[in-house]
């Protein structure tokens, strides 16, 4: 019996796309004001939908799968996003439950919540559309780990997944057990998520954060459960009063598709659904490039980066959004790298730091280069692969966003 969607693996190491952060831009002409959460809901956690699982024509019928999610911000009451946004047939979902995580898959006795929809205690979801709970009472704290169980009834066609999620997460292929506290059903494990896009908690965070980026944002690198990914670490020094939400997806580019990847759409292309939808938004980080530079085919003209720049801070700006440009990390040792290359990033970063495009800069590549080879990542934070950090490379990638620009 094969492993659940046990895919992608070769894609997660073989791209990343950079961040970076750091200082204000004195020169940004755009004043923009925070956005409020309507209603008082603010996002405490998300994953970008990056494609269909492979070879799911029928989805997973009878599967009930428990993702295990962790929240940045907390509150009294929680609501749910489900995406089929890479199905091809309406998505009917049984059966959908929230609980705080306890051991594994075990659920904290008490704090399991079945989900309703409109009242419903189902919902059929069309292709290419998202879900939204109707909210529960429940209180839920930051820095903590939740179970989003769904379970689907009948064939669906494809899956909708997040594949890098550097977490274990649960399901069982005999029927409804998303209601059940104990995790002893849940005898499968997956490196993935499936169907849950996003947590949304009222009565806590004053707003949230959005980055957006790739494999770096996404964690790829880190030590898997452990939730130390640069925007976790972000999260942790904010100590729950904003919700941080990780819109970055593994090897995913700002200009073109990488098709049959699980990269995802393109940031351009996926902007609306992954930022600019989600509630609450205050500030967002964007950290994308690297792949546009170090992935086939290359793109070597500074412009075209700079140029989607431009459009992600000018949509942002129209919806109150602060915007913080990061700049691209090092990647020499990496198995790409040269010169032409290097330049091309050398001049992106020139243009995030002095351009004037964007409100603050988060200087990552200042935070994490090595002082004697500025080319390359400093040891002690690279993963070894030479482009990804490591731990300690994310945590110092956190360390460099200034709280006060955010």
């Amino acid at each position: 019996m094969r492993r659940f969607v046990a895919v992608g693996t070769a894609v997660l190491t073989g791209f990343a796309l950079l961040t970076s952060s750091g200082s204000a831009n004195p020169e940004s002409a755009v004043p923009v004001l925070a956005q409020h959460a309507v209603g008082g809901w603010v996002g405490t956690w998300a994953a970008a939908p990056a494609a269909a699982v492979p070879d799911t024509p029928d989805g997973y019928p009878g599967y009930s799968i428990r993702n295990v999610v962790h929240t940045s911000a907390g509150g009294g009451r929680a609501r749910v996003h489900l995406s089929n946004a890479f199905g091809a047939a309406p998505l009917t979902f049984g059966h959908v439950t929230v609980a705080i995580q306890g051991t594994g898959p075990d659920a904290v006795p008490g704090t399991l919540r079945s989900l309703t929809f409109g009242g419903a205690p189902s919902v059929v979801v069309p292709a290419g559309a998202e879900a939204l709970s109707d909210p529960v009472p429940l209180r839920i704290p930051a820095d903590a780990n939740l179970l989003v169980t769904t379970y689907v009834p009948a064939k669906s066609g494809p899956v909708t997944y997040h594949p890098a999620a550097a977490q274990t997460s649960y399901f069982t292929r005999d029927g409804d057990f998303a209601a059940s506290e104990s995790g002893s059903p849940y005898t499968e494990q997956t490196s993935v998520w499936h169907y849950v896009s996003g947590v949304d908690v009222q009565g806590g965070a004053e707003a949230s954060i959005v980055t957006l980026g790739d494999s770096i944002t996404d964690g790829v690198g880190s030590a898997p459960g452990a939730n130390h990914r640069w925007p976790d670490y972000l999260a942790d020094r904010l100590h729950g009063r904003y919700g941080v939400l990780n819109a970055g997806l593994s090897a995913n580019r700002l200009l073109l598709d990488v098709p049959g990847s699980g990269a995802g759409q393109n940031a351009l292309s996926r902007f609306d659904r992954d930022v600019l939808s989600v509630g609450g938004v205050r500030t967002l980080i964007v950290l994308e490039g690297i792949n546009d530079i170090q992935q086939t085919p290359h793109q070597t003209d500074p412009a075209a980066i700079t140029s989607a720049y431009r459009q992600l801070v000018a949509q942002a700006h129209a919806r109150g959004i602060r915007v913080l440009g990061g700049t691209l990390t090092p990647f020499k040792g990496w198995r790409v790298y040269d010169d032409t290359l290097e330049a091309t990033r050398q001049a992106v970063n020139a243009f995030i730091r002095t351009g004037g495009v964007f409100d603050g800069v988060v200087d990552f590549d200042a935070a994490v280069r090595d002082p004697a080879d500025p080319l390359r990542m400093l040891p002690a934070y690279d993963s070894g692969d030479h482009l990804h950090p490591g731990d300690a490379g994310y945590e110092r990638m956190a360390a460099a966003v200034r709280l006060d620009r955010l």
